[in-house]
């Protein structure tokens, strides 16, 4: 049976060990794994390949640790990513389930803190609310939890304040004709839509003239 006969932390990255058996360089390891093994040491193939796939998946988590210090995602936006650092489906839900565990991916908290970024920099009607959440994987319970407090109504008010007064100078038809159709692109019914519209029409109608 091989036997280690060095463990050298490299160079380049000092949260790495280069493990050597029968003089010869075998792989790399994760320090915390690293920390596990001492010179001398019987390591048979079978126990070389397992601590290959711990570190595999230790480096998977801090790499996802890395993505997540941007903002909240999703499990489904971790597995792609995970997976398109090169670990297989298996080493990924590995790696994603020792984050939901740690309470590093939650999907019910994704959900809220999506749609509660949504209402403060680009409000959003439900239904494109909705359609984001599931690309990015939420299960529907998830998101009717996430949806269910929003005033469509205050949403569509407030995403439309800033187009209505790139507008102000049209005509009511035109007005009207842009500044509903700005709404339903964003996601808000022709009912909300129309409403906020005829309200901001009212209100420019009201200011006095400079």
């Amino acid at each position: 049976m091989a036997r280690i006969t060095a463990l050298r932390v490299q160079s380049s990255n000092p949260n790495r060990v280069s493990v050597f058996v029968d003089d010869e360089y075998a792989f790399g390891l994760h320090i915390d794994l690293a920390m596990g093994l001492h010179l001398g040491q019987e390591l048979s193939p079978e126990e070389a390949a397992a601590l290959q796939k711990q570190d595999v998946r230790a480096m998977g988590y801090e790499r996802a640790l890395h993505y997540l210090s941007f903002r909240p995602r999703s499990a489904q936006e971790v597995a792609q990513y995970l997976k398109g650092k090169g670990l297989d489906e298996e080493d990924a839900a590995a790696v994603l389930e020792r984050l939901q565990q740690a309470g590093l991916v939650d999907d019910a908290a994704f959900a809220q803190f999506w749609v509660n970024s949504r209402e403060n920099a680009r409000p959003k009607g439900a239904w494109a609310l909705r359609a984001e959440l599931r690309q990015k994987g939420i299960a529907d319970k998830h998101i009717a939890e996430a949806v269910a407090d929003i005033d469509e109504q205050a949403s569509a008010l407030r995403a439309a304040e800033r187009k209505a007064q790139q507008l102000a100078g049209l005509d009511e038809g035109t007005y009207r004709r842009r500044l509903t159709a700005f709404l339903m692109r964003r996601g808000f019914g022709y009912a909300v839509a129309r409403e906020t519209v005829d309200r901001l029409w009212d209100e420019q109608r009201a200011r006095p003239l400079a």
